[in-house]
């Protein structure tokens, strides 16, 4: 006799995402497994006494998204510390940041995540003079959203200044300005990084936020931080609410090695992923690094964090050592060297080898990332800045056109995964901005970015097998939306009315 299912939804459209054609109207879940999709009525057959049976009343079943660059807490320090991702000009990001200030305990640490300067009318840095009218006897921070800029006040700069790169501090006539950017960031981040007890409440803050938005699967980026112990001990208690692939950074692979944790190691809901790394910065710091120009600073072409040579010599030992490997690159000539370390190894398709952001590829890199089998782990939301007038018409003029080529890639054949970078997670803000691209001929139809959200970022994590589809066998991460994003207006707003990661509901809104 068949066993009864945990979970049942009916009443639905459910769609497998294999063809834009295929849906079931219910699906069946037992023990965090899809044990059967199709009419209602078979499914049904499986609802026996203590099995919940929610009736969808037509609402679209989707495979949980999977959003394959995160820094989830960072999610968290935005929902404790002071957001300023609303903040609509500097004035606004100073009295965000003045009320954190009037909320910590004396001698803490003020600090804002997320603001972007480039939506203001006055589009400049937050700088020490900003941060001096916060507080000048405790340290304030200021986080642009890309996390590779930071404002600074006088505290932070007497307390920190001389462990800073020098070339990562603006300064003008010879004095710091407050600015500073790059490895000189990385100061801040080590000064600020939470213990346990306090990254455990950002992580729990940052799965609530995130299942809230249909998300069941990160792939994190991890550097120094308590955020892989505290997943594991959320995972051990039962109360990790989403899977969790972690990316750790480079400076992290000798342990790695040492200890034997190599890429896919884990127990499915907690998983080693890539070793991450960095070649250049971002567009916002003009330290994304360029073949020519950026066009509002003639002079220059961005800078590498990570130079070609370390960058060879890190891909040559981690590939050997069988890790997959992911980079950081914004810039056409950031790109192509990545390419060029991972043309080098012996085989950068099984090993799934990713470059992260490819915001300015070249036609001849889009052919590499095809011939050679490269992820392109890239982030639609990205695309706000993409219009006439914006961030990248100021920093690259006509090339603005060039930007987050999705439909290049795509056509081209390689495996693109989608992710939110967190500036912000919403995988459905994402997919509204693919199918609507500033450059038309580059959008995506709306299955094309659903499936870059689902079994994308599966195949980027080497779960297909498991994740990204709605079929028997499968893992039961599923999410229900209230509206049909190949029917709604605006993609962005449709509601989540559920969310269900490993056969578990972890976020309902049905009503």
């Amino acid at each position: 006799m068949t066993a009864a299912a945990d979970l049942v939804l009916t009443n639905a459209e459910v769609h497998t995402l294999e063809s834009p054609d295929e849906t079931h109207e219910a699906v069946a879940i037992r023990d965090g497994e899809i044990v059967r999709a199709g009419r209602a009525f078979d499914v049904e057959l499986l609802a026996g006494v203590e099995t919940r049976v929610v009736d969808c009343d037509d609402r679209v079943v989707l495979p949980g998204f999977i959003d394959a660059h995160t820094h989830l807490p960072n999610v968290g320090r935005s929902l404790v510390h002071a957001d300023l991702s609303v903040a609509e000009s500097a004035d606004d990001a100073v009295s965000l940041l003045e009320e954190r200030a009037s909320a910590v305990h004396d001698g803490e640490w003020v600090l804002g995540f997320g603001y972007d300067e480039s939506t203001w009318d006055e589009s400049r840095y937050l700088t020490r003079a900003d941060l001096d009218a916060v507080s000048e006897t405790v340290p304030v921070v200021a986080f642009r959203e890309d996390l590779h800029t930071a404002g600074v006040n006088s505290v932070v700069l007497d307390r920190f200044g001389d462990e800073m790169d020098p070339e990562g501090v603006q300064t003008e006539s010879g004095d710091p300005t407050g600015v500073v950017v790059e490895e000189a960031v990385d100061v801040l981040w080590e000064a600020t990084e939470p213990g346990r007890e306090e990254m455990t409440e950002l992580v729990r803050a940052a799965q609530e936020y995130a299942t809230a938005r249909g998300v069941t699967g990160v792939h994190d980026m991890v550097r120094g931080s308590r955020a892989p112990e505290v997943y594991r001990d959320l995972a051990a208690a039962g109360e990790l609410d989403l899977r969790v692939r972690i990316n750790y950074w480079s400076d992290h692979f000798d342990a790695l090695h040492e200890t034997g944790l190599r890429t896919n190691h884990g127990d499915g809901l907690v998983t080693v992923g890539a070793i991450k790394t960095f070649t250049d910065g971002s567009f916002g710091g003009r330290t994304a690094k360029l073949s020519e120009p950026y066009a509002d600073a003639p002079d220059e072409t961005g800078q590498w964090v990570v130079s070609p040579d370390e960058l060879a010599e890190l891909v040559a030992e981690a590939d050997d050592a069988d890790y997959q490997l992911t980079a950081h690159a914004i810039g056409d000539e950031a790109i192509e060297t990545v390419l060029d370390a991972y043309e080098s190894t012996a085989d950068p398709a099984s090993a799934r080898h990713r470059v992260e952001h490819v915001e300015l590829a070249s036609d001849d890199a889009i052919e590499r990332f095809a011939e050679l089998g490269v992820v392109a782990s890239v982030q639609p939301n990205f695309l706000r800045w993409a219009d006439e007038g914006g961030l990248y018409d100021a920093r690259l003029g006509g090339r603005r056109r060039q930007t987050n080529r999705y439909r290049d890639l795509l056509d081209a054949g390689v495996n693109l995964a989608f992710g939110s970078d967190c500036m912000p997670l919403g995988p459905l803000l994402g997919i509204d901005h693919a199918t609507d691209h500033p450059n038309p001929d580059q959008s995506l139809t709306v299955t094309e970015a659903l499936r870059a959200y689902t079994s994308g970022g599966a195949y980027a994590g080497f779960d297909e097998d498991r994740l990204g589809g709605i079929e028997p066998g499968a893992t039961a991460d599923v999410v229900v939306l209230h509206e049909s994003p190949w029917e709604a207006e605006s993609i962005r707003d449709v509601d989540v009315a559920m969310t269900v990661v490993d056969g578990r509901v972890v976020f309902e809104a049905l009503d």
